[in-house]
């Protein structure tokens, strides 16, 4: 396969409702856009990145820069060797940055599997031809809104609902979506590393709460401290900011940080490091699931198919279209009985929709190879 051009665009997309973390309030998401032309293909991949670097080391504006002046020299030097299976390497010298990264293979191997034919499930290894859909509730401004919110979701078909949790909204609204919806609703809480191990007697308060687990309770580098608060709750520990590679993945189950572990392929440095961290955690019995970052339809179909891999076995946050976008990039992603079908056309399977493309370009730069 030999690359003719990448094209790196900017676009900008508002969320159909606000979106609270721990980490801050967003409202419009600006994201990276990696285009891959071939002379028989081309190939489509969003940088995960954000505007601000506090769920990770890595923004966005800093992330174009990476990409265009550090990483596609180095794959601009393979020539027509370069394929997605050598982007990993030809970029290992770059130290972190990971996301950037991602995006490059992600975008090389739709390009590549487009040219051949083949899925993106196909090649990741996908057993499901659908997958169960979780949803992410943010923090809200009062249990009341809430609780208004998971009603919808839940109407709407969603399988799980995931909660977001900081110090001072974490007992409250777990309480009351558990007396609300009932024992059988699958919930779970994330709290993006907003606790320390000091908290372990507040957190483990939740444990009557019946949680599937709480996810990132501490810093993300602090494995010992999971460990320790693995040990003192009955909750279990699911670890996400943590997790960047598969010899992490290894690290954390064998410190008994984690009892499960959500990949999120562009945190990881792509989907092949993804897989590998399915295959580590599958081979210790520890469950996995796939996590989002907001994705539009582009990351949506790659982390779908993904999540169609056997160890895949809780509800991912692979949410329909309309739950962040009321016009995506490509055809809607639609829940079906809480399930999204893992799309099964070359590539990711999905297409680019050109008119809303030009609507949503705020810049765009081409790098011939």
């Amino acid at each position: 396969m030999r690359i003719e051009n990448i094209e790196l665009r900017r676009v900008s997309l508002p969320l159909v409702r606000p979106f609270r973390t721990s980490f801050g309030t967003i409202t419009e998401r600006q994201i990276s856009l990696v285009h891959v032309s071939t002379a028989g293909a081309e190939g489509w991949a969003e940088c995960a990145a954000e505007v601000r670097p506090l769920y990770s080391s890595e923004f966005i504006d800093g992330s174009d820069l990476v990409i265009r002046d550090h990483l596609i020299p180095r794959l601009q030097a393979l020539g027509d060797a370069l394929t997605a299976e050598r982007v990993g390497g030809a970029l290992a010298a770059v130290k972190g940055h990971q996301m950037s990264k991602a995006v490059l293979e992600a975008a090389i191997l739709d390009a590549q599997l487009r040219e051949s034919g083949q899925s993106f499930g196909g090649y990741l290894g996908a057993v499901h031809d659908r997958v169960p859909a979780g949803v992410s509730v943010g923090i809200m401004d009062s249990i009341e809104e809430l609780l208004t919110n998971v009603e919808e979701y839940l109407a709407q078909g969603y399988l799980r609902i995931k909660l977001k949790i900081e110090p001072g909204w974490d007992l409250a609204p777990v309480r009351a979506v558990r007396e609300r919806f009932g024992p059988e609703l699958l919930l779970q809480v994330d709290a993006n590393t907003a606790y320390t191990l000091a908290d372990a007697r507040h957190l483990a308060r939740l444990d009557p709460f019946d949680l599937l687990l709480i996810e990132q309770p501490l810093g993300e580098r602090d494995l010992l401290g999971h460990a320790a608060l693995a040990r003192l709750i009955s909750t279990p520990v699911c670890l996400d900011e943590s997790i960047e590679s598969a010899q992490d993945a290894a690290a954390a189950i064998s410190l008994g940080a984690c009892s499960i572990i959500n990949v999120k392929p562009s945190r990881v440095g792509g989907y092949l490091e993804a897989r590998r961290i399915h295959d580590v955690a599958a081979a210790h019995g520890v469950p996995v699931w796939c996590g989002g970052m907001l994705e539009t339809g582009i990351g949506r179909a790659a982390n779908v198919a993904l999540a169609g891999l056997p160890n895949f076995v809780l509800p991912g946050d692979t949410s329909a279209s309309d739950r962040y976008y009321a016009q995506d990039l490509t055809a809607p992603f639609v829940l079906e009985n809480g399930h999204l079908r893992v799309p099964t056309g070359p590539g990711t399977g999905v297409a680019v929709l050109p008119d809303v493309l030009a609507e949503v370009t705020r810049s765009r730069q081409d790098i011939r190879f």
